[in-house]
């Protein structure tokens, strides 16, 4: 059995749950170490800690993948792990048929992404010892979840630190583009070749449903009160009625008006429609993306309430921002002498709820000082856009831009604005997204949900 011995003064990450072993920790090695085989991990005294697959060209030199002895990563082994897999899915996400199988090293299989849509699979390989072992993990994969197809997305630049090609493909049975997916109660189009990633982020599913609180009790803004109403067959029946006495109609007059930053696939949209908006402004860089948006507020009759919008969400936020500031100076033009010779522009335009879910700005520890730039800045102008008294919901996917220092910049933007916030609930990633405690690199997703005032 190959093996490898960690050095004596190097931090006990490993005994703490920790699945890698750099190869700065290793002080020597025995045995056929070759690229992909499962090796011994012991500590300097030659204590058995795990075992784990190896690659000395890669900065993480050993992937732990047991902590009890293991020859190979063999079908029954993935198939254990497998089942393993379906059943903490079956238990947490229970009603639904799309979700992420496994999620690497919180499910003990480094370097292996699935994700379930529907019927078909997709996979995403990102390590050398996962890809010696994609011919058994994949009949393994087969065997146990019975798929239709199952469809390869190892396009990531983080193979070629491995030394690996990426490649994209069909590796078994029928694997259409386009599959269709539900998330609490919505229907999904999912692009699996072209999407980002495996084809969408099931990590926010959780989060997606937080909306529900947020999205109705704002009729009485547009003085709409519910009165009881004499009909004509002599019985009262309560309806709501607007500052002129007129019924309103419209069904959704108590909702939420919202504005969704970085659309991608218009999850968050679909779930603001969902649970009762008046409208929502969806809003992208990406042409594709909106397309994609538009589709999925088709394909559930939302169209009515969804506007479209594609553009730079920096710029589209600080157009509006100095409209509203345009708009408040020239309310102020009969006690201060103001230039009123200047047409106002179309910008200026505010919400009851701001979602700001953007990808990750800090890939690297160096890119920080960068990224909580830019994470204040779309914060500061989106609450800056947020009606008194309404909800800024904003995320980071950023490893690097911890808890605190993601609150941190969020409050130090709300410092500038002159605002105010009340934070109501902050959240991680969902369920099929479990996190080993002593691996923070699992820590990613921030997720909160702030209530908006201003201090004048």
């Amino acid at each position: 059995m190959a093996a490898v011995y960690l050095q004596k003064k190097r931090k006990k990450r490993l005994e703490e749950g920790h699945p890698w072993v750099f190869q700065s920790e290793i002080e020597r090695t025995e045995g056929d170490t070759a690229p992909g085989r499962i090796v011994s991990i012991h500590n300097h005294v030659g204590q058995y800690l795990a075992s784990g697959y190896y690659n000395q060209a890669s900065q993480i030199a050993v992937r732990v993948v047991s902590h009890e002895p293991l020859e190979a990563m063999d079908f029954d082994f993935f198939a254990q792990k497998f089942e393993r897999c379906k059943a903490h899915r079956e238990r947490f996400v229970p009603d639904a048929r799309a979700y992420r199988l496994v999620y690497g090293e919180a499910d003990f299989l480094p370097g292996l992404i699935v994700d379930k849509f529907e019927d078909v699979l997709v996979v995403q390989i990102l390590t050398l010892g996962m890809e010696y072992a994609k011919e058994q993990l994949l009949e393994a994969l087969i065997h146990v979840m019975k798929p239709t197809g199952v469809y390869e997305r190892s396009d990531v630049s983080v193979r070629e630190l491995e030394g690996l090609e990426q490649r994209t493909g069909s590796l078994y049975g029928d694997c259409p583009r386009y599959v269709t997916i539900r998330e609490n109660g919505l229907l999904i189009e999912v692009d699996i070749e072209q999407g980002q990633k495996t084809g969408y982020f099931f990590d926010q599913r959780e989060n997606r449903a937080a909306l529900a609180p947020l999205m109705q009790g704002w009729g009485s803004r547009s003085g709409i009160e519910l009165m009881d109403r004499l009909q004509d067959d002599g019985s009262t029946k309560r309806v709501p009625v607007n500052a002129n006495g007129k019924e309103v109609t419209f069904p959704y007059w108590d909702g939420a008006t919202v504005l969704e930053c970085f659309s991608h696939t218009g999850s968050f949209t679909l779930h603001a429609c969902r649970y009762g908006a008046k409208k929502v402004t969806c809003l992208d860089i990406s042409e594709h993306a909106v397309e994609t948006a538009r589709h999925n507020v088709e394909l559930n009759g939302y169209t009515d309430r969804v506007e479209f919008v594609v553009a730079d969400a920096f710029d589209y936020l600080r157009e509006q921002v100095k409209g509203l500031d345009q708009r408040t100076e020239r309310a102020q033009a009969d006690v201060r002498k103001v230039d009123t010779s200047q047409p106002l522009t179309g910008k200026g335009r505010t919400w009851d709820v701001v979602i700001l879910d953007p990808p990750a700005f800090a890939k690297s520890r160096g890119a920080v000082e960068g990224a909580c730039r830019g994470y204040k800045d779309i914060n500061l102008h989106g609450m800056k856009l947020v009606n008194e008294g309404g909800y800024l919901v904003t995320a980071s996917c950023s490893y690097h831009m911890k808890p605190e220092l993601f609150l941190e910049t969020v409050h130090a933007a709300a410092t500038d604005a002159g605002k105010l916030l009340r934070l109501v609930e902050f959240r991680a990633a969902g369920k099929d997204h479990p996190r080993i405690l002593g691996v923070d690199e699992g820590n990613y997703l921030k997720f909160a949900i702030f209530e908006v005032r201003s201090k004048r």
